[in-house]
């Protein structure tokens, strides 16, 4: 079956340098990131100041099924991750797409034949895949959420919650003007972490090698619901203790969390209640802490069967939320802040819009997205 495609617009606001004329191209470009869980997918171009998304894949691949202990990924598991990528490599054929980025995060970095695999996909596609850094994945990560930094941020962290691990990235914005801060981020696209500049200063990030798909497949054996809950939320936080920040004290009124991943946006569908997911509604949106812990209270009610069934959480995520909900929750314990914003944005847009910067046809240092 043909995936549904979904059109979307990143716009580049003209009041951010009036002067410039942004650059027209017809040309596409593509960007793909192949995780622990999933395989996706963008086509885009640019037309005007404007970044239209043209086509679009996604698919539960389950690529690290069993990595966490066998240390392998699995010939099924390799099975389905190629047939998802001859899908993908028939869309870059059909848009003519000879710009592009295709990457593997965590996954290709942990297993013992993640190289053998990047090749076998070479082989049998055609398509090139590049396994690229924990720091690289987290620094696309906090790119695609720059537009949603509010000028009051002073502290912001940035969370991507992936399948095989979960980047976590401080950046101090005291030193940005308040109207400026979005824009820093988004200028983030090159370089490291190191060389942030723009007043921006990253004072740590970290990628914890768990996430929903090995955080589930550690405690697999655990049977009652709820102690398993609570035993991932607890054994991920155990992992950042060697996080600067993990004791950090700030003002609320300065502090921000942007949160990205599956996780993220399904418990903020299942807060709206929306039976169909809209992401017009759910980019953005803003969650408090007794908005979260009311939605992850009610996934715990449900139970593996009820949450199997619910249709905001949907079939391929089912046993994936509630590793991430515990994420989640050891995240909003740990810091001082009751507001998480919701970001449907992640590596994808993140390294479309660092090939397109790199090719001059944006000036404008930042950009928004909403549907096309």
């Amino acid at each position: 079956m043909t995936p549904r495609r979904s059109r979307r617009t990143v716009e580049v606001p003209k009041s951010v340098d009036p002067a410039v004329t942004p650059y027209v191209s017809a040309e596409p470009y593509a960007a793909l990131d192949l995780g622990t869980n999933s395989c996706r997918m963008l086509i885009a171009r640019a037309e005007g100041d404007q970044l239209r998304v043209i086509d679009s894949f996604s698919k539960a691949v389950q690529l690290g099924a069993g990595l966490e202990s066998s240390g392998v990924l699995s010939r099924m598991s390799v099975r389905r991750t190629v047939q998802a990528l001859r899908v993908c490599r028939r869309k870059l054929e059909q848009h003519r797409v000879t710009r592009m980025r295709l990457v593997a995060t965590e996954a290709c970095r942990r297993a013992s034949n993640g190289s053998a695999f990047i090749q076998q996909v070479r082989r049998e596609t055609g398509l090139v895949l590049d396994v690229i850094t924990p720091e690289e994945e987290a620094r696309l990560a906090v790119v695609s959420c720059g537009p949603l930094v509010q000028e009051t941020a002073e502290q912001l962290l940035v969370v991507d919650i992936g399948g095989g691990s979960t980047e976590l990235v401080w950046i101090d914005l005291s030193g940005v003007a308040p109207g400026r801060r979005s824009a820093a981020i988004m200028a983030m696209h090159c370089g490291s972490f190191q060389e942030a500049g723009n007043g921006a200063r990253v004072v740590d990030w970290i990628s914890v090698p768990l996430g929903v798909a090995t955080l589930r497949d550690k405690f697999a054996d655990v049977e009652d619901d709820a102690g398993a809950f609570a035993l991932m939320s607890w054994y991920f936080e155990e992992h950042l203790a060697d996080f600067a920040p993990y004791a950090a004290v700030h003002k609320k009124a300065g502090f921000q969390i942007v949160g990205t991943s599956g996780t993220v946006t399904t418990v903020a569908a299942s807060h709206l209640g929306l039976r169909r997911y809209d992401r017009s509604q759910v980019d953005g949106l803003v969650l408090s802490s007794d908005e979260i812990d009311t939605v992850i209270r009610e996934y715990l009610r449900l139970g593996p069967e009820g949450r199997r069934k619910d249709p905001r959480i949907g079939r391929d995520r089912h046993t994936l939320i509630m590793p991430g909900a515990a994420i989640l929750q050891a995240l909003m314990r740990l810091w001082p802040t009751d507001r998480l914003s919701v970001a449907d944005r992640g590596l994808r847009e993140g390294l479309l819009y660092a090939q397109m910067s790199a090719d001059g046809l944006f000036s404008a240092p930042a950009v928004q997205v909403t549907n096309g």
